[in-house]
């Protein structure tokens, strides 16, 4: 590379920091698409004991390669019950220490990796029948991409060991830890990612420009930044996943603040955990967030404490009032009224999200605030249901257009699936979870992991109907359609496991059948109706047989 072309070293770059936040984010949405249901089991797993917490969102972060990612699924159980708060922050100080070895693993050298992994990972990925087999090739592409992007970097960066205007910059940065630790936390917080961050610092140390004091310096701020990232991402959650939220800020980036300054008065000796100053930079990230989890998790019950008495519910009751996406003005105009009542169809949607999400809280534990809340969502979807319909009747009567009125009843078809939906929520699953608190029964502790799991696929087919309704991407409505076939045969297997244990005698089983059968059907109709979501886009596009019975 010319050194003396400044333009074309940005873009170089640059080109090498884009492809490794695309390479890491490869990586993260095929552990995401391939495995997120038993991914999600794992870190339910938690709710046992807080130490095996933190080892299961260690290990979660390793596979998604973000403890960012971890941070959002956990406030997710949380917010349905599924985990406390003190089994989620556990869970992410240990997805902390995962993203640390994470950044160690993505540091190898060996050039042998790039072939070995892009070779199956592209055959994998082209040529595999399973979904999941594909995952496993879009994983080791993303895996091959990063040590590619990581030796563009360091090609990139090699003529600024002989530029003195960058040298003197980087120096600056060894010299004010202050100002190296807030461009940390920014760059960690801008990528998305400490990981990284932390491999660009590691990428610079390595190349002698960035001096170790300012690598610890940035390295401290980026665990700053990568614990205000999901604080940021998180602020629409509800009270008490954002107190864990808050309780991991306090931990994590306050200790950051605290290690920077006795790092600065003390100037503790870095050769005692690294030859190098790209191994001491990674040995420290490691060292301080395992050291972090190994104090923090005897006290993360005081620290929530904390983190409450800053996080209330605001005073007053006063809300805003929901803006319809529906638009009166727009129905003389067919194509940007029909658009109305997708983003109107796509907020029912996620109205029906999060009864799902908060109504399996119910069956560990009954709370008459969170079902009155989901009763109150149910009357708004009815609301908007009725709204939605008086809108779209108002746009054929204007536009009376035959591809108007087909689209029409498109949308009216969806909303219709999503009422099944909600209602089946709202009616039959709230009455089920409230039935076994009148009666003081319980399921099996098979029997609950068995509803939970059954509940995580199908919130995963929710997701993935909410992206088909903003997208209309035949590839994720043939993914829904494909699902829901898999879902039926897991939801006969879980019935006949339910009736093996009522053969063997087991009591509990015994005492919760009806609930517990009834449960995994209803839990099995609300994912069709979700699913219907995607007949009539694949049916435009030509992929939907007109019956699913074999021709005799």
């Amino acid at each position: 590379m010319n050194e003396t072309s400044p333009l074309l070293f940005l873009v170089h770059v640059y080109g090498a920091v884009a492809l490794l936040l695309w390479s890491v984010r490869l990586v993260r949405t095929g552990v995401e698409r391939g495995w997120i249901v038993p991914l999600r089991a794992l870190l339910r797993r938690g709710a046992e004991n807080r130490w095996i917490a933190a080892l299961i969102g260690c290990a979660a972060a390793v596979l998604l390669q973000s403890s960012t990612a971890v941070a959002i699924l956990t406030t997710n159980f949380v917010t349905s019950g599924a985990l406390t708060s003190v089994q989620a922050l556990a869970t992410m100080l240990g997805a902390d220490v995962g993203s640390a070895i994470v950044a160690q693993l993505l540091t190898s050298r060996a050039f042998w990796l790039v072939p070995a992994l892009l070779i199956p990972g592209v055959f994998l990925f082209s040529r595999g029948q399973q979904r999941n087999t594909r995952m496993v090739g879009r994983i080791l592409i993303g895996l091959a991409l990063i040590f590619v992007s990581l030796s563009m970097l360091r090609e990139a960066t090699e003529p600024l060991r002989h530029s003195p205007l960058l040298v003197n910059g980087m120096k600056y940065l060894g010299s004010d830890p202050m100002t190296a630790f807030v461009i940390g936390a920014g760059l960690a917080w801008m990528m998305h990612s400490s990981v990284a961050a932390v491999l660009l610092f590691v990428t610079l140390a390595a190349q002698d420009l960035l001096p170790i004091s300012g690598g610890i310096a940035m390295t401290l701020g980026a665990n700053f930044g990568g614990a205000a990232l999901a604080f940021t991402l998180t602020l629409g959650a509800e009270l008490t996943a954002r107190r864990v939220i808050v309780a991991n800020v306090i931990m994590r980036g306050g200790s950051a603040l605290i290690v920077l300054l006795a790092f600065v008065l003390l100037t503790p000796p870095l050769e005692v955990i690294g030859a190098s100053p790209a191994r001491q930079i990674l040995n420290f990230h490691l060292v301080f967030n395992l050291v972090l989890a190994l104090i923090s998790l005897p006290l993360v019950g005081p620290i929530l404490r904390v983190a409450s008495t800053w996080v209330r519910k605001p005073h007053g009751n006063a809300t805003l009032e929901r803006v319809s996406a529906l638009d009166p003005s727009m129905i003389a105009t067919p194509d940007r009224a029909l658009a109305c009542g997708t983003r109107e169809i796509l907020m029912m949607g996620e109205i029906v999200a999060s009864m799902m999400r908060s109504v399996i809280g119910l069956y560990g534990k009954w709370n008459d605030e969170t079902a009155a809340a989901i009763q109150s969502q149910e009357a708004e979807f009815n609301r908007m249901h009725l709204g939605l319909k008086l809108f779209l009747a108002k746009v054929q009567q204007a536009a009376n257009d035959e591809d108007v009125d087909r689209r029409a009843h498109e949308q009216a078809e969806m909303a219709t699936n999503l009422s099944g939906a909600c209602h089946a929520i709202a009616d039959p699953l709230v009455s089920f979870a409230r039935r076994l608190d009148q009666t003081g029964n319980r399921f099996s502790t098979t029997g609950m992991d068995e509803i939970r799991d059954f509940h995580d696929r199908v919130l995963a087919n929710v997701q993935i109907a909410l992206t088909v309704l903003m997208t209309y991407n035949p590839e994720e409505a043939r993914l829904l359609v494909e699902e829901k076939d898999r879902l039926r045969d897991y939801e006969q297997q879980l019935q006949r496991s339910h009736l093996d244990r009522i053969r063997s005698g087991l009591r509990e089983s015994i005492e919760t059948s009806a609930v517990h059968q009834e449960t995994l059907r209803t839990i099995k109709q609300i994912n069709s109706s979700f699913s219907m979501l995607a007949y009539p886009i694949l049916d435009k596009q030509g992929l939907l047989m007109a019956s699913r019975l074999n021709a005799i």
